[in-house]
């Protein structure tokens, strides 16, 4: 048996610490466990300690605590209240909540990247058209690998933003030149749009600049995909088959176009 001395309990009560009370001693011999069975395959383990004389004390020098009297308590419900007012200790968290909600997050951009060429998985480069801003998915035949569009990846952090929203990019063809997505008649649109780099150095989501910004997420086979900022769920994509056909956005549940892409 342990030896317990009452006076160190109620000599350290002015002082004790708001946390909670630490055991003195703990024999695993008496604590004895029952399990029950709520539900198919959910159990709820109860285990019980042998009183002691150290326990008695640390629940009266609680009760003393408390800021209302038991005693003063007419139901349950209030007995209860009592309890959880007296010795929980409350701990407000303050997060950075999305724009869904009315609260912009800034996007600030950390550096300008390498620049990269983009082959998707049935092995066709994205390529500029000949005329005017669209890119289309091409398989290249020897000699044409000038054609392969240069992406320059800029990457901007955001604080206090969920695992899944992290590693925001911007695709640049030139300083001036860049993908962007935006919804249209309930669809995700990609375009290719002129803006500045100036422009694009701080971007914030309360506004329409976030349509710049893509999600860049790899996978363990060294596959990237391309998820819009502004339209969630949608990512760049390539048609399965066909060759010359526009590169768009779909939406990444549907799984009927090509999302993953080699950056080389």
């Amino acid at each position: 048996m342990c030896d317990f001395d009452l006076s160190q309990a109620l000599d350290g009560s002015p002082d004790c610490d708001e946390t909670g009370f630490e055991s003195g001693c703990f024999d695993m011999t008496d604590v004895q466990d029952e399990f029950f069975q709520l539900d198919e395959g959910l159990d709820m383990l109860v285990s019980c300690n042998r009183k002691t004389l150290q326990s008695v004390a640390n629940l009266l020098l609680a009760v003393n605590r408390m800021k209302k009297s038991l005693t003063r308590c007419d139901s349950n419900e209030e007995l209860c209240s009592a309890i959880m007012e007296s010795l929980v200790t409350v701990t407000l968290v303050t997060t950075t909540e999305t724009s869904s909600t009315g609260v912009k997050r800034i996007f600030q951009r950390i550096n300008s990247g390498n620049q990269y060429t983009l082959c998707d998985s049935s092995q066709k480069y994205i390529v500029q058209a000949s005329r005017g801003f669209q890119l289309q998915a091409v398989t290249l035949q020897g000699g044409n690998g000038d054609k392969k569009v240069n992406f320059k990846l800029s990457r901007y952090i955001t604080p206090n933003v969920p695992a899944d929203e992290v590693g925001a990019v911007v695709l640049s063809i030139t300083n001036t030149l860049h993908m962007s997505c935006c919804m249209k008649d309930g669809k995700a649109v990609l375009n290719l749009e002129e803006c500045s780099k100036e422009n694009l150095k701080k971007i914030s989501d309360d506004g329409d600049m976030d349509r710049f910004l893509f999600y860049k997420r790899t996978t363990e086979i060294s596959l990237t995909t391309f998820e819009s900022v502004k339209c969630k769920g949608w990512v760049i994509s390539t048609s399965p088959e066909a060759e010359y056909q526009p590169v768009e956005m779909c939406e990444q549940a549907a799984g009927r176009r090509l999302t993953r892409f080699k950056m080389t």
